[in-house]
């Protein structure tokens, strides 16, 4: 198949689950073709059968903003005309679904599917907003078929919307080869030269992700335990991060790594993962940290219950629990052999969420789709 992938190119779970997926499928011999704003953060290498193709955009007096989605539109149509693609899959909702849709309408009888896969924010916070809901409505109608990361984000999509289609929950998912603890021992000397343990947060530092409980969990550890802790990542609520560290007194333990694209690396270096996050669909981190044996800290809403099992891969609190969470890493901290049984079972949680058979959902759910199309049927389901 000649496949087209939309997607966010920049640090973040949907981005990163798009690319993945989009890897994964050109080494099963699929054409893929990123129709993005930049190279997506996890590419990496060349690799036969992808493709990528830039939006660009241009600035005029008589336009308030720069036209980005509507030139995001335009390259879709472009590229699905120019190499005969297939099928498109975008991921997000807004603005992706909704260029989509008007990519298939300056295309006319050429039309072909298009998937959407909802990742969270599109839905839990942007759909929040009336002057959003009803343009995200139109991209979720106007899609052939509809894809969730949890049975929550299905959930809280079904209460806004009630879609004509039934949403397909696929969830997402870690290649476990790639993504396994490994020793770092002259990184790790580094960081904790007395072998302190290390707590980590990895995000793209939006409000959501709570930084200021990360660092309060961690001051609260850190004064039972010598510890540090890392914080990979940029955003928003970066410079609050480094004056909360510094009014804390902190500066000699929390290292700011910014933007990092080992993340196998780091996450094999941690003992633990912070997640004190206030929305989180999937919580991807969660997953790649487990498949590294690292057990998880964090709340219990959204998806993230299901990936984290509570008091077997990690531990979950409500919003806001800082001082518990703060206890139950403790509890991790400083008895080893529960931690190894965490980190254990961890490992073998996200064995359930392999790459191979997400691939294997996607692929079964494109050829549907090709067969849907061919019937006449607007949508699967």
């Amino acid at each position: 198949m000649r496949i087209g992938i939309s997607c966010y190119a920049t640090l973040g779970g949907s981005g990163a689950v798009a690319t993945e997926l989009g890897k994964a499928l050109a080494k099963r011999g699929h054409e893929v073709h990123f129709i993005v704003s930049g190279i997506p953060f996890r590419l990496g290498l060349f690799q036969e059968g992808i493709y990528v193709h830039e939006v660009e955009t241009a600035n005029y007096p008589v336009l308030q903003s720069t036209p980005y989605d509507l030139a995001l539109a335009a390259k879709m149509a472009e590229v699905i005309e120019r190499y005969d693609l297939d099928i498109l899959h975008v991921h997000y909702a807004i603005p992706y679904a909704v260029c989509a849709f008007l990519a298939n309408e300056m295309l006319g009888d050429r039309k072909i599917p298009i998937i959407t896969t909802l990742h969270g924010t599109d839905i839990t916070v942007l759909a929040q907003d009336p002057l959003l809901r009803d343009v995200i409505r139109l991209g979720i109608e106007k899609s052939h078929a509809v894809t969730a990361v949890s049975q929550s984000l299905i959930d809280q999509t079904n209460e806004l919307f009630s879609p004509k289609c039934p949403i397909i929950k696929v969830y997402n998912f870690v290649d476990t080869d790639a993504y396994h603890r490994t020793e770092q021992i002259g990184w790790r000397h580094h960081i904790a030269p007395n072998d302190e343990p290390i707590l980590l947060h990895m995000s793209n530092f939006r409000a959501v992700k709570r930084i200021p409980d990360v660092i309060s969990i961690f001051r609260r550890v850190r004064d039972r335990v010598a510890a540090k802790l890392l914080l990979v990542g940029e955003g928003p609520e970066l410079d609050k991060a480094w004056k909360q560290v510094d009014e804390l007194d902190l500066k000699r333990d929390v290292i700011f790594l910014g933007k990092r694209d080992e993340v196998a690396s780091l996450l094999s270096l941690a003992d633990l993962l912070l997640l004190p996050s206030a929305k989180e669909s999937f919580g991807l981190v969660a997953l790649e940290a487990m498949a590294c044996g690292v057990p998880v800290i964090g709340t219990g809403i959204g998806g993230i219950p299901e990936v984290v099992e509570h008091g077997v891969s990690g531990y979950l609190t409500d919003l806001g629990e800082v001082e518990k969470m703060a206890d139950y890493a403790i509890t991790l901290l400083q008895d080893r052999s529960l931690w190894q049984i965490f980190s254990d079972q961890a490992r073998t949680r996200a064995l359930a969420f392999s790459l191979p058979e997400k691939v294997n959902d996607y692929e079964q759910l494109y050829e549907r789709l090709l067969t849907v199309k061919k019937g006449g049927a607007p949508c699967v389901g």
